[in-house]
């Protein structure tokens, strides 16, 4: 919507692809590893979603509807799996610095930084070491968690 009218609507292909991947990409991984870690004795299974998963962005709602999704499915599964010790957490990312988002013109990065209190893309190392974070024996008491790795980002504003 512009001014009270109409500008642009998302076509049920568009909504039903980014579900697709996102969404049931994440169910059907979850479904293949948790009887394999249940077996075995424990794991760790690490979901990415997004800050607009928590705070919604304009434009996007087919991917903020994938991003609530998988945290709503981390949670559900940290308490089913949780009797077999397997950890289920999810990272959800703000503005990261990958070569799709700095390819932007300067004055959406520009946007983007002054949206976010550290003043910075984050790198794609950050994101790593939640996830390495999360993975690890130091997180052995974490599940059911989405951990922002966002630079203090306020989406949506």
């Amino acid at each position: 919507m512009k001014e009270g009218n109409l500008v642009g609507q998302m076509s049920e292909p568009d909504f039903d692809l980014v579900i697709s991947v996102n969404l049931k990409g994440v169910f059907n991984c979850a479904q293949a590893v948790a009887p394999v870690m249940a077996k075995q004795g424990g794991g760790v299974i690490l979901n990415a979603s997004s800050v607009v998963g928590l705070d919604a962005n304009f434009g996007q709602t087919n991917y903020v509807a994938t991003k609530f999704g998988v945290i709503g499915m981390t949670k559900v599964w940290a308490r089913e799996l949780g009797k077999f010790n397997i950890r289920v957490n999810a990272v959800a990312p703000g503005f990261t610095a990958t070569e799709m988002v700095t390819a932007m013109p300067e004055k959406v990065l520009d946007g983007m930084k002054s949206h976010t209190p550290l003043g910075r893309l984050g790198e794609p190392r950050d994101i790593a070491n939640a996830y390495l974070f999360l993975a690890s024996d130091d997180a052995s008491f974490i599940t059911g968690e989405v951990l922002r790795v966002d630079g203090g980002i306020v989406v949506g504003t």
